[in-house]
């Protein structure tokens, strides 16, 4: 190689590494179910993490004068505590900075310890007040907590349905029970009668002998506290059982494949709540249904909104931060403001929302819409 040769070399050589010395890959983990029952919103979830990842990349994302790229590792964790402790250590594993989920309170609450001790940021959607009474500094919770959702919902169906006989289930899951203590709390509280308490699981599709039970009861109303595939099936039931009352439920049955589940019945004295206010009004929000529409071919189910402003809320703590080390980001992300598509965001001491507001839903046409309010 003669000397023109060798300094053409050397150059090329430096300005790669000059490239490469100035960009960043920064890994994102995402924790959800992307397969069983509960599929459709684990990959709502991703759908949501994924736009605001590509909107970054496409934005010449920088930290500190350095490019960033950001990379998305979505894991399977199945709803199931057991197969999510083993995904967070196989987040933890392949570095990654931050990790959105997960969506199932009982996976959230044993995987956070393995997230925190590892100094890595978790940004979940359980509801279930144990994540964070546990007291990490690195997980977060991004909507209200179960004693928001289902206290709101039991004031509801005692101040505006009038309820006064109640029967509640739970799918003895975190976030089932979670929600059903809670609205049982809230309710006897509102002066309506619990008649009885019963569980089944987050696998069940038969309720029939519940139900008859709960029938002879004389009760106005059923609360359930679990996911849209067991409340389709059991909303259709109570319909050809002649238990013609109210069924309500928590934020994981207010969605739109309740309604694909559920079928007609849906329409008729269903009633869910659900963190945040109604999605359309303002222009970031129509932006962001537009896009979410034109992307994926369908409008977003319950969390997408909220996965998808997590990342963007995670971008901006790094930038203020001037670094993508989750142990100096994460404080900037603690004392963070943010108006994001779902609303504001701001976390208090155990990083629990401010002021999280929730919206009442019934359904129509098979989607949730605003219920009444008298």
């Amino acid at each position: 190689m003669n000397f023109t040769n060798k300094a053409i070399f050397l150059a090329c050589s430096l300005a790669i590494s000059g490239v490469s010395a100035a960009q960043e890959i920064v890994k994102i983990g995402l924790t959800s179910p992307l397969t069983g029952s509960q599929a459709q919103a684990g990959k709502d979830n991703e759908s949501g993490a994924k736009m605001a990842i590509e909107q970054l990349n496409r934005s010449k994302f920088t930290v500190a004068g350095k490019a960033v790229t950001f990379q998305l590792q979505s894991e399977d964790d199945q709803g199931d505590p057991k197969a999510g402790v083993a995904v967070a250590q196989k987040l933890v594993d392949s570095k990654v900075k931050a990790v959105l989920g997960p969506y199932n309170s009982g996976v959230a609450i044993p995987a956070s310890k393995v997230y925190n001790d590892s100094g890595i940021v978790m940004a979940t959607v359980g509801t279930n007040p144990r994540i964070t009474e546990q007291g990490y500094e690195h997980v977060f919770r991004l909507d209200p907590n179960d004693n928001q959702l289902g206290g709101d919902m039991a004031i509801y169906a005692a101040k505006q349905l009038k309820l006064k006989k109640i029967a509640v289930i739970d799918d003895r899951t975190a976030y089932g029970q979670g929600v059903a203590d809670a609205f049982l709390k809230a309710a006897k509280a509102n002066k309506i009668d619990i008649v009885s308490r019963e569980f089944t699981n987050d696998k069940a599709s038969e309720f029939s002998a519940i139900l008859t039970s709960i029938k002879g009861k004389q009760v106005d109303g059923i609360f359930y506290g679990g996911y849209f595939t067991q409340a389709a099936a059991m909303k259709r039931q109570m319909k050809a059982l002649g238990l013609d009352v109210h069924l309500l439920g928590g934020d994981a049955i207010c969605n739109a494949e309740t309604g694909k589940l559920g079928g007609e019945v849906v329409n008729d004295k269903l009633y869910c709540v659900q963190g945040g206010t109604v999605l359309g009004n303002k222009t970031t929000e129509k932006t962001f249904l537009g896009d979410f529409q034109k992307i994926y071919g369908k409008a977003p189910l319950t969390y997408a909104p909220y996965f998808y402003d997590g990342m963007l809320m995670i971008a901006e703590a790094m930038k203020k931060a001037d670094s993508t080390d989750p142990a100096k980001f994460g404080p900037v992300l603690a004392a963070l403001k943010y108006s994001g598509v779902v609303g504001d965001y701001e976390f208090d001491s155990t990083h629990n929302l401010k002021n999280a507001p929730v919206t009442i839903y019934r359904f129509k046409d098979g989607e949730p819409v605003p219920a009444p309010l008298n």
